[in-house]
């Protein structure tokens, strides 16, 4: 469950859906109520609902029931039920398809014999086929008679109706020609067919489908159940879910850190790349976070629990690839407008067969057996499961190598970018500025440094952090009268003193010599002054990150181009922007205008994408049509992104567009087999050119086919951060 400024977003199990008919049905139910926004998904099985006014969970639960289906919150312990549940219902459908297939095989095993000279001697006698076919239609093929009378219950059509009504027909007609011993064929064999092979794709999808989900459920199983917690001096295992933020805890070498925390004391290194996809172990020490899931090395760590249960990084992981798994990509809309109406659509056309082919030959067998191929071969099931089961693999690889989609419409839109505006300072930089010089005016270099740390020490802005760091153990005044100039500096009272520190242009001092030298070498130049008089001038530099370079080089083959907006003076920017292989930035801008800056590089109409890592970010992220935040930002930026990169890293972008395109590639393709199937089955089923069980065969197939091209997903990988090739080849 979660909160948003509209209403609170519960999620539900779903039980009873089958095909795309159910779950575009159950949406439509769901938003007609009052108080209801619901995206249901096939795939996962689940519907998010954002519940508003007086509508609550068990508002939900009844909705659901009129509509034929069953419903349940989803807690932390509903994945391991629903895991039991079904793993208890697949073996008892195992068993029933071996019971079907023994009682089918005597009545397909006899049409292998009719084909000769004495064919039709060899017939098995009608009565016995009765007695093998009607335990497969009503016993075997009981869940198809439920699910058709739920839905019709409901108002809707779904597959349950098209296969419950197409193998009763031939089934009932057989019935009629065995009792009254009439001089026509029985087709038993087609009805009993079609059900086992239906069976059959159920089965094979259900197991197709439980390994979309697997990168949550592996994301799941990483975090370990019990924890070593200091108690009174004394080292003792509890269970995770005990722990509280505050908590001593101990990471052994080798095992994996129960929760977030941050490292007391010890050395090691620890392995995160289940969170990041960095395959190299990160150094830890005192002072360092740590986070749950991840594994330690060699050392042993002391840890303070900093976040736990919900409020872990991998908690956070774990619910924003569930919410873009539930949540649903435009490219899917028309399958969902086809799949409401395409059950009704289906059965005027099978009237339609049966009653054109009985007036054509005048033979009713033969009109009902194309009539019942019809019905067979229409299931929408391929066209439901199209576009989830790509998603929930695709954000599941995704999750993997450290790239968090919030919602699908983003990863959709990513692969569509033709503009990035990139953030300077910790995202195409390291974030860690640091002060490399200093030009003292008219009093000690020390006494200077201790007056710009003292006014700065209330402010989280990087480049007051890399004065206070420059700073470090020296006696700080505190600071009265503080005020922060947006984009200028900051001002205040230090030691008696009103002082003024921030950018040479607030200052008159851009046309100094010292400040245009260190400008031309990348460098942030911030001036202290004591009214008009000058008394410092401190160069403060933030590193190019090592893989920027590579990173706007991969991007700009792909046609994107890249856009640097920075507060930094115009000289400095264009340094940064030459090392980094940028041809356009904007320098100067204020925080409050990012978003401005972002809209007007929307105006030529084309879709922007946005990076950023800061509090003053989020406007613009906001204002994006695709939004990045680097796992390192601020919680305003992640909250504001559209996906999150957990690794501080601007290749992430690159990667998160390899997966946009190899994801709606997918989808493409599976809505494609998907229509294309039905566009040519069901015209061939209608001029006679398909036998009911072929399209049996044919149902089943689709579905599976479908989820096995999502599954291929699964070969996607993120590419090595130091290969500068930029080429876009098969795993992208």
């Amino acid at each position: 469950m979660s909160d948003t400024e509209s209403g609170r977003v519960v999620e539900f199990s779903i039980g009873g859906m089958t095909c795309a008919a159910c779950s575009a049905r159950l949406e439509k139910v769901l938003n007609r109520q009052a108080g209801m926004q619901a995206t249901v998904n096939l795939a996962a099985e689940r519907a998010r609902v954002r519940l508003s006014g007086q509508a609550d969970e068990a508002a939900v639960v009844t909705a659901v029931a009129k509509a034929g289906f069953v419903a349940q919150v989803v807690d932390a312990q509903t994945r391991e039920r629903e895991k039991a549940a079904k793993q208890h219902a697949y073996q008892r459908e195992i068993r029933r398809f071996w019971i079907a297939v023994l009682l089918t095989l005597p009545l397909v095993g006899q049409m292998l014999f009719m084909f000769g000279e004495h064919g039709h001697g060899n017939e098995l006698p009608r009565w016995l086929q009765l007695l093998l076919a009607t335990p497969v239609q009503f016993w075997i093929g009981w869940r198809f008679y439920e699910g058709a009378y739920k839905a019709l219950r409901g108002g809707g059509a779904n597959m349950d109706v098209l296969v419950a009504l197409g193998t009763s027909m031939a089934w009932g007609f057989s019935a009629v020609v065995t009792i009254f011993d009439l001089p026509q064929h029985v087709y038993f064999e087609g009805g009993a067919a079609v059900i086992t092979l239906v069976l059959l794709g159920k089965l094979l999808e259900a197991r197709a489908k439980a390994r979309t989900s697997e990168a949550i459920e592996s994301l799941i199983l990483l975090q370990p159940k019990t924890a070593r917690v200091e108690r009174e001096g004394q080292w003792v295992d509890m269970a995770v879910d005990a722990l509280m933020p505050g908590d001593i805890f101990l990471v052994r070498p080798g095992e994996r850190v129960p929760v977030d925390g941050e490292v007391v004391d010890g050395e090691s290194r620890v392995d995160e790349a289940m969170l990041t996809g960095e395959s190299m172990p990160v150094g830890k020490g005192a002072g360092d976070p740590v986070f749950a899931a991840t594994s330690n090395g060699q050392g042993a760590l002391r840890c303070r629990a900093t976040g736990v249960g919900e409020h872990t990084l991998l908690a956070g992981i774990i619910r924003m690839v569930g919410e873009a798994q539930g949540s649903k990509a435009p490219v899917q809309r028309l399958a969902d407008r086809i799949s409401a109406i395409f059950v009704p659509v289906v059965c005027a056309i099978a009237l339609a067969t049966f009653v054109g082919w009985w007036l054509y030959s005048g033979e009713f067998a033969e009109a009902l057996v194309n009539a019942v191929a019809v019905l067979v071969i229409a299931c929408p099931c391929a066209l439901g499961l199209a576009t989830p089961t790509a998603i929930m693999v695709g954000t599941g690889q995704g999750a993997k190598a450290g790239i968090l989609v919030k919602n699908v419409e983003a990863l959709e839109r990513a692969e569509k970018m033709k503009v990035l505006a990139v953030d300077k300072t910790g995202t195409l930089t390291c974030g860690l500025p640091q002060v490399t010089d200093s030009d003292a005016r008219g009093m000690p270099a020390g006494e200077a440094l201790r007056l710009a740390a003292g006014l700065e020490q209330n402010s989280e802005h990087p480049l007051a952090r890399a004065i206070l760091a420059a700073a470090a153990g020296e006696a700080i005044e505190p600071v009265s009268g503080f005020r922060a100039c947006a984009g200028q500096g900051v001002e205040g009272v230090v030691a008696g003193r009103s002082l003024r520190l921030g950018a040479p242009e607030w200052l008159g001092l851009e046309n100094d010599g010292m400040v245009r030298h260190w400008q031309q070498e990348g460098k942030t130049v911030v001036v202290l002054a004591e009214g008009v008089e000058i008394l410092a001038i401190f160069a403060i530099a933030d590193a190019l990150r090592p893989t920027s370079r590579t990173a706007i080089e991969r991007l700009r083959r792909r046609g994107i181009r890249v856009v640097m907006l920075t507060g930094d003076n115009p000289r400095t920017a264009a340094a940064i922007a030459a090392q980094a292989g940028i041809e356009e930035f904007r320098a100067g801008i204020l925080p409050g205008d990012k978003a401005s800056a972002v809209n007007e590089l929307k105006a030529g109409g084309n879709l922007v994408g946005m990076v950023g890592d800061g509090i003053n970010d989020a406007p613009a992220l906001a204002a994006a049509d695709v939004s990045f935040a680097t796992g390192a930002g601020s919680d305003a930026a992640i909250e504001a992104a559209d996906l999150t990169l957990i690794r501080s890293d601007l290749l992430g972008v690159d990667e998160a567009i390899s997966l946009s395109a190899i994801t709606l590639g997918k989808i493409r393709q599976n809505l494609f087999f998907a229509f294309i199937y039905n566009v040519t089955g069901i015209p061939l089923a209608a001029l006679g050119l398909l036998n009911p069980v072929v399209a049996g065969a044919a149902m089943a197939m689709s579905s599976v086919s479908v989820v096995s091209n999502s599954l291929l997903l699964k070969r996607w990988r993120p590419r090595n951060p130091m290969d500068y090739s930029g080429a876009f080849d098969g795993r992208h």
